[in-house]
């Protein structure tokens, strides 16, 4: 039996799909159109391992119509028209449009978009697209507008635990070994939520232990994995394992690191914008305002290699890693605006206070609206001591300055300000 578990096991029918109930339950937005025996052109957007190829297969079959699939990775634009032109020769008059299923959208050019386009828009094809990123940005406005877009989540713990159930039971291979899951923390920690990563797992560890029965604990599973770690990461299986790794490398001052685990990305093929987006978000989140400046070498280097592309893209890459990882750390904007966020969602939505409520009728300003505000660039050095917070939470703290240089600066020049109102 040469099929991996997770292909031997996967479903065929909605009744035999496990997970997204809000699109696939009984009042699910999915299952709905289904029912109807309509779709209309979609994007599936969701992390690895939770059903979107499952589930494009899925609804063709229930639809009982054509089904061609691409892979991103190794498809060009010859490969796409092809395909349109395959589903071309099967439509016959009024039937309805074959199912041209592409996965991993977001890695597809602009090129290769606009190829798809035209097809999609004159129903020669329904386009099913799966991919891992936000595809508003990742996916052609003209081609996004077209589609309707399905947000697919992380199995919850009792999906998971109902996967396994099903594989010991229905699998044709493991249902006649001898299998005790004593444990399953371990199990359920290292798949993160993602159904094939949890299969590939549990089909590690049976296969790495001789003796019967099979008792599988969190010390066997994390034994067995560490045993089998160049098998457990082949074909990109510890890709957000990896991503972590960099993510902290970079968190932790240490660019030899950091330039380790991407270039683990790099040589496994991975896509240097989901590299380059990831720098976005850490010189904000980790950088912030210790050193502002990371922020915009990172977004520089998100634009360049659009222009440039690989090989040379990995040049432009490792300066903005080194220069990012070797900057002073402060995540104080990132705390900032969570703690905004919780007061926001702690105290509702409070009034705006009369003097800085906008006032450009005069009923408003008989209200009040505007009155007493104070313009600050009419005193000396710019400011003037007045509430901007509503009255419930004045002198509320939600940005406090982290330990180093740039913002001592920052917490100085507010101290002067607010005569220790805030600092």
């Amino acid at each position: 039996m040469n099929k991996p578990l997770a292909e031997r096991l996967r479903p065929r029918s909605l009744e035999d799909y496990i997970g997204q109930e809000h699109l696939v339950g009984k009042q699910g937005v999915l299952r709905q159109t289904l029912q109807a025996k309509r779709i209309p052109s979609i994007i599936l957007w969701g992390p690895p391992g939770v059903g979107k190829t499952t589930l494009a297969q899925i609804i063709a079959n229930n639809l009982d119509r054509p089904f061609y699939a691409l892979s991103a990775i190794n498809s060009g634009v010859k490969d796409v028209r092809e395909a349109i032109n395959k589903a071309k020769k099967q439509r016959f008059f009024s039937s309805p449009s074959p199912i041209l299923f592409i996965d991993e959208i977001h890695r597809f050019s602009k090129s290769q978009q606009d190829a798809l386009l035209g097809a999609v828009e004159q129903g020669v094809v329904t386009l099913i697209g799966a991919t891992t990123e936000n595809p508003s940005f990742e996916v052609i406005s003209a081609l996004l507008s077209r589609c309707q877009v399905y947000v697919l989540k992380h199995l919850e713990v009792s999906d998971l635990k109902n996967l396994l159930d099903r594989a010991l039971i229905k699998d044709e291979v493991l249902s006649k070994k001898d299998i005790d899951i004593q444990e399953y923390e371990a199990l359920f920690q290292y798949s993160g939520g993602d159904g094939r990563k949890l299969l590939n797992i549990l089909e590690i560890v049976i296969d790495a232990t001789n003796e019967m029965p099979v008792v599988i604990t969190n010390k066997s599973v994390t034994d067995k994995l560490q045993q089998n770690l160049a098998v457990y990461d082949k074909g990109g299986e510890m890709h957000y394992d990896i991503i972590s790794a960099f993510i902290k490398s970079i968190r932790g001052s240490d660019p030899n690191a950091a330039l380790y685990w991407m270039a683990r990305m790099l040589e496994g093929g991975e896509d240097i914008k989901f590299i380059a987006r990831r720098l976005v978000i850490v010189a904000s989140e980790d950088i912030g305002l210790a050193n502002p400046n990371a922020l915009l070498m990172a977004n520089t280097c998100f634009d360049a290699i659009h222009k440039i592309g690989m090989p040379e893209a990995r040049i432009i890459l490792s300066q903005t890693v080194i220069y990012i990882a070797s900057s002073p750390k402060s995540n104080s904007a990132y705390k900032a605006i969570d703690a905004a966020i919780a007061e926001v969602r702690n105290s509702g939505n409070l009034p705006v206070p009369l003097h800085l409520r906008n006032s450009p009728t005069k009923l408003m300003k008989n209200l009040g609206y505007g009155k007493n505000y104070q313009y600050s660039h009419d005193f000396e050095g710019n400011f003037v001591n007045q509430e901007f917070l509503p009255e419930k939470i004045s002198g509320k703290k939600f940005y406090q300055p982290s330990n180093n240089k740039a913002e001592h600066t920052i917490w100085q020049r507010l101290k002067n300000w607010w005569n220790n109102k805030y600092y």
